[in-house]
């Protein structure tokens, strides 16, 4: 029982530890809105993606660092408490939803090399300039222009589209692609749909998978626009065209680990982005470049205080037999 009980209080802690601060995160994201439009996108990105995988993070560093040692330290072996249904059912709960989330990370790696084997067999090598991955030209009905791969990206273009756009919308896209790399957008996005699929039963994160995303879309025509003013014109006209060689009701979709032009349905429509694009293109140069380091890797700053706090105070009795008659309290409060 010993055994069993300390599983199913690891377990029952670390969904509700990971989905109320989710949801505190979805919240405070929800209340700041405002104040995160007078950003850069590449910021808001930064900011989101942080919000997003810090609930998980900070679950995990409690767990770790508090629940397990307190109830090794604490917790007779000779242990008279039972497990309740309520405790076992949202164990359960949890079991299931760290297993999908494993489960989504090996099917996020398996797709992604499948389509990369699927798309290389008819694939032929090209070499663009101001580019320092693999690219490789492709028959595809859709119009792609797209970057498959988390660690070791390649970029696929459709044959008719480098055949359509001219040198400049060509070289604007790939720019626009190339924030994506620089950002390592491909990683961040597996990340956020394997621990998604943690909260089982918290739909809330996804309002925070949904705002990184069209951040970090708008983020990358940000990265191409810093060039220039005509860059960014260009690579509203590429949109425009690519969008007009989609098939009527066709949606693309992708593995996680793939980004790309008008691929899946969670990034900012044609005209949003060819708008923004335009008052970009009326913008300063210099205006586009990302905020003081200081406000965009703020979260970043205090998620790593978090663990390193955790990490410090973890080891003092005083706090384990705190952490320890607290989760006596939730044992109670759920028998």
């Amino acid at each position: 029982m010993y055994l069993l009980l300390g599983i199913t209080l690891v377990l029952a802690l670390l969904l509700t530890i990971n989905a109320t601060a989710t949801m505190v995160a979805a919240a405070f994201a929800r209340l700041c809105k405002p104040l995160l439009r007078r950003c850069t996108a590449r910021t808001r990105a930064e900011i989101f993606f942080v919000m997003r995988i810090g609930p998980p993070v900070i679950a995990v560093v409690a767990i770790a660092a508090f629940m397990i040692p307190s109830y090794l330290a604490y917790e007779p072996h000779a242990t008279k408490e039972t497990i309740s249904w309520k405790l076992g059912a949202l164990a359960t709960i949890s079991a299931v939803g760290v297993g999908l989330a494993f489960w989504r990370g090996l099917r996020t790696w398996l797709a992604t090399r499948s389509l990369l084997k699927e798309w290389l067999v008819s694939a032929t090598p090209i070499i663009l300039d101001g580019l320092d991955v693999p690219a490789f030209v492709l028959q595809h009905s859709f119009p792609i222009i797209a970057v498959v791969g988390a660690l070791r990206p390649r970029l696929f273009i459709a044959s008719h589209v480098l055949e359509s756009l001219s040198e400049e919308e060509l070289t604007a896209a790939i720019a626009h692609e190339y924030g994506h790399l620089v950002a390592r957008d491909n990683f961040k996005r597996s990340v956020m749909r394997v621990s998604r699929a943690a909260l089982l039963i918290i739909p809330c994160g996804r309002s925070l998978d949904r705002a990184w995303s069209e951040a970090s879309e708008s983020a990358a025509d940000e990265h191409a626009a810093q060039q220039s003013s005509l860059v960014a014109l260009n690579l509203a006209s590429a949109l425009v065209r690519i969008a007009r060689m989609i098939p009527k009701g066709q949606l693309q979709v992708m593995p996680p680990a793939v980004s790309g032009f008008l691929i899946g349905d969670d990034s900012p429509g044609v005209k949003v982005r060819v708008r923004r694009l335009l008052e970009l293109a009326a913008s300063e140069p210099h205006m586009l470049v990302s905020n003081a380091s200081m406000i965009r890797f703020m979260p970043w700053f205090v998620l790593t205080a978090i663990v390193i706090l955790g990490v410090t105070i973890e080891s003092r009795p005083q706090v384990l037999a705190a952490v320890h008659s607290l989760v006596e309290h939730v044992v109670v409060l759920l028998s």
